[in-house]
């Protein structure tokens, strides 16, 4: 079994077309997917640290115990969650691929941008 890790928004829009396109994307068979509003913002440690904390015990399984040596990081537009302009969370996803990165440093991290037509893009 091969499994890589998400860090998504809990809007279903996003959901549906990550999972498929990540899993081809990594090869793997199963997706971890970790889901907040709006999860980029809480990267920053001083906006919720008990939410970073939350995801990050989650990833921790999904690293730890189910073995994924990828994680994506997804951030979409007008997202009800992180209600903030497109380059502002952009900037916010960036941080969350650098902290991640500091880490897991034996993990492969990746941001996704998932654009209007709900198609994932490489972003950074």
């Amino acid at each position: 079994m091969s499994f890589c890790t998400t860090i998504n928004c809990m809007d279903g829009r996003v959901q549906l077309p990550v999972i498929p396109f990540l899993q081809d994307y990594f090869k793997a068979e199963f997706v971890d997917s970790i889901t907040e509003p709006g999860p980029v913002r809480f990267f920053d440690e001083t906006t919720d640290p008990a939410m970073l904390k939350s995801i990050m015990t989650r990833v921790d399984i999904s690293v730890n115990h189910h073995g994924s040596c990828n994680i994506a990081v997804c951030a979409h537009p007008d997202c009800a969650g992180n209600p903030v302009d497109d380059d502002t969370q952009k900037e916010q996803l960036k941080k969350a691929i650098i902290f991640l990165k500091e880490a897991y440093p034996n993990v492969n991290v990746v941001g996704f941008w998932i654009k209007d037509n709900l198609h994932p893009q490489k972003y950074c």
